[in-house]
């Protein structure tokens, strides 16, 4: 079998009903009731019991789009499939970090309650927007943003034909409407503010307070680890509550990160977690590799048929 990767899904893939046919499949998976317990409220409720609009919040969407990811997780495992990468889309990171045995189930979840209401208050604080711009190169879409007035910068590099951009409303709103002027796709996120930008400076600063006062164990992976920090393997795991904290308001460098896996010799690529915004970002970037997706029946069952 070639050298596989393990993708964790990034926020904004949430949906009502996600992760509920793999819990069905394999009650034995009991990630739902430990991470409510550590999170505070009932993931699995909040899921399917809850309006698109509410599920959508920080402060939920976070912990719930990592419980199904690392649900799918552990649906793999239960099959038998390895893996040798861990990498994910900015929130995905954190399952990624789990999966990797950097953090524990349990710490992962107390690192992600204080990330999801950190930037959730950073949030509510401020008028931010996010557009995703697609068919102009990462190059074009900096100049772009350059020339607007106001705070407007491209914060996730997804492929080579899709960035996304993030900054105050209203020159967020101006960049998209020239971005449509020049006949690219300016479509606007379904989130809550303009993350990975300066407007989440109060989010990082408060995480990082946060994490500097809890015990948390952040242990040397056991598979690599690839950071949208750097866009390639990291190596370096001292000051990890500054590097997460960096994390939230640096731009995730999505597409560095595909290029140097497959440079690494990684031809598999298997997004665990809702929807498969991932695996679209993967085909859409590298040539000759596989990527699938695993978040209900159908998926994982395709999923698995790559290692048969």
């Amino acid at each position: 079998m070639s050298k596989t990767v393990f993708l964790f899904s990034g926020q904004g893939s949430q949906y009502i009903g996600m992760g509920k046919e793999l819990c069905e499949k394999y009650p034995q998976i009991d990630v739902f009731a430990r991470a409510s317990e550590i999170v505070g409220f009932d993931i699995e409720k909040k899921i399917n019991g809850s309006s698109e609009e509410e599920l959508a919040k920080t402060v939920y969407s976070q912990p719930a789009i990592m419980a199904v990811s690392l649900t799918a997780f552990e649906a793999m495992k239960i099959n038998g499939i390895g893996f040798s990468a861990a990498a994910g889309h900015s929130l995905g990171e954190y399952a990624a970090m789990v999966a990797a045995g950097i953090l524990s189930f349990e710490d992962g979840f107390r690192v992600i309650k204080a990330r999801a209401e950190a930037m959730q208050k950073a949030a509510e604080a401020s008028d931010g927007a996010m557009y995703a711009i697609i068919g102009k190169s990462a190059e074009e879409v900096e100049e772009i943003c350059a020339g607007i007035d106001g705070y407007v910068v491209p914060v996730n590099y997804n492929s080579a034909v899709q960035t996304v951009i993030a900054g105050e409303a209203v020159p967020a709103g101006k960049a998209a409407a020239k971005f449509a002027e020049m006949e690219a796709k300016a479509v606007k996120l379904g989130v809550s503010s303009a993350f990975h930008s300066k407007l989440m400076q109060p989010a990082a600063e408060e995480f990082e307070a946060a994490l500097n006062n809890m015990d948390i164990t952040f242990n040397k992976p056991e598979v690599s680890f690839y950071s949208n920090l750097i866009g390639g393997e990291q190596t370096d795991f001292d000051n990890m509550p500054h590097k997460l904290a960096l994390h939230i308001v640096s731009p995730v460098k999505f597409t560095s990160e595909l290029y140097s896996m497959q440079a690494a010799g990684y031809e598999s690529f298997v997004e665990l977690g809702p929807n498969k915004v991932l695996t679209g970002l993967v085909k859409k970037t590298l040539k000759g590799v596989n990527a699938v997706n695993a978040e209900n029946e159908k998926t994982l069952e395709k999923a698995l048929e790559l290692f048969k």
